[in-house]
């Protein structure tokens, strides 16, 4: 009895540091950090307690071991094998860590709701600071995050706690994605308003961002819906963001340059950087050039700038990045993980009869397919919260997998 005692409070403690994690995950990594670290510990005592290895099986543990053994392999072509040894197991080391966790303390679909919507509660009161931040206007020119010449009337762009524009702009369309499939397979009329509402309010704060990137994702996101659930959705949604484009010049002015990167230097410097990560993967196309050394190899490819004081950190193009620094392969085993959980959403929401599971795996899929896109123009995923964001997502989708036994035949 005493046992059980314990268990269930370690178990519940667990839980709610697993909540945590989600909470604060994009208001402040650090914290996240400490629950993350927090629910490692508690996992451990739940072992301890029940005197059992708690470790569920899934159908990606060979794929996500192929990634991490690639990626340690990748270390030794590193020019600084100490720096990405120690990025290497800091960052990949939580990844994992945060997809098993997951998996294997979040046991039914009632966590799983908790888990949801703790994440999308801290995404509220990301975009309010990030309105907060319009309002009270804040001056990029020092960030260098528009080409002034271009874009002279463009002042403001915000990135409320993500620290960059383009980073807030991809958590938006992530979390978009997942309450939009929410709202639209709500039964309750109460809680449809109240996601629509917070649609509302994380697409208001889009706009704001004046990320070019995000908003062709989010046109892909609205496609998706409209392929997987309604074709009205489509046509209306895309008639308001028309509207917006025609009505808001800044909107238009943006929208616009995308047909002409070459006169923007942010996209001639995209175009430039790829064609420098291109060059290092055919120089190093098996194992790349080493676990997060891009800006350490970057000086030698800089074909555009020629200027070795200045740092790039990555490729702005998540496939060409990842295939730089882990090698083709690796970037292979990245793909079959991205299109293997999205599959098993599929499955999920094709079989499941519970309305807000498949609300859940037609936001689930959105959001994935939405990295996917704007992984093309940028890598959202450098940044150690997004990752973290991505391994949550592929995490539910197995919870939510083996939470119903008809899927475990």
């Amino acid at each position: 009895m005493f046992r059980n005692q314990i268990q269930y409070r370690l178990e519940y403690l667990t839980e709610h540091c697993i909540l945590a994690v989600a909470f604060f995950l994009p208001l402040s990594l650090h914290l996240a950090t400490i629950f993350l670290g927090c629910a490692t510990v508690l996992w451990l005592g739940k072992m301890l307690a029940s005197r059992k290895i708690l470790f569920k099986r899934t159908p990606f543990d060979q794929l996500v071991m192929l990634l991490v053994l690639i990626s340690a392999a990748s270390i030794g072509m590193s020019p600084n094998k100490e720096f990405s040894f120690y990025n290497y197991y800091h960052l990949m080391g939580r990844y994992v860590l945060l997809y098993y966790l997951v998996i294997n303390n979040i046991h039914s679909i009632d966590q799983v709701k908790r888990l949801v919507f703790s994440l999308l509660s801290s995404a509220v009161l990301v975009s309010l600071y990030g309105f907060y931040q319009y309002l009270h206007g804040v001056d990029i020119s020092a960030f260098e995050w528009v080409d002034g010449e271009q874009f002279p009337e463009l002042k403001t762009r915000i990135f409320s706690t993500m620290g960059n524009p383009n980073l807030l702009a991809g958590f938006l369309v992530i979390v978009m994605s997942l309450t939009a499939g929410l709202a639209f397979h709500s039964q309750k009329a109460q809680l449809k308003v109240l996601l629509f509402s917070i649609v509302i309010v994380l697409g208001g704060c889009l706009v704001l961002t004046y990320s070019r990137g995000a908003w062709l994702s989010i046109l892909v996101v609205i496609g998706i819906y409209g392929k997987l659930y309604n074709r009205k959705i489509f046509v209306i949604t895309l008639c308001l963001l028309l509207a917006l484009v025609l009505f808001h010049n800044g909107v238009l002015e943006r929208f616009v340059s995308i047909a002409s990167p070459t006169t923007d230097s942010s996209s001639a410097l995209r175009i430039a950087l790829w064609e420098s990560t291109l060059a290092m993967i055919i120089d190093k196309p098996i194992l790349g050039i080493g676990w997060g050394a891009y800006w350490m190899v970057y000086p030698k490819y800089d074909f555009f700038l020629s200027d070795p004081t200045i740092k790039m950190f990555h490729a702005h193009n998540m496939y060409l990045h990842i295939a730089a620094e882990i090698g083709i392969p690796g970037l292979m085993v990245f793909l079959a993980i991205l299109y293997g959980h999205t599959r098993k959403a599929m499955t999920v929401l094709n079989l499941t009869q519970n309305c807000w599971v498949a609300g859940l795996m037609l936001g689930v899929v959105a959001s994935i397919l939405g990295i996917a896109i704007s992984g093309l123009t940028d890598y959202i995923m450098y940044n150690i919260q997004m990752s973290m964001l991505f391994w949550l997502l592929n995490a539910i989708v197995v919870t939510v997998w083996q939470s119903d036994c008809r899927y475990n035949r």
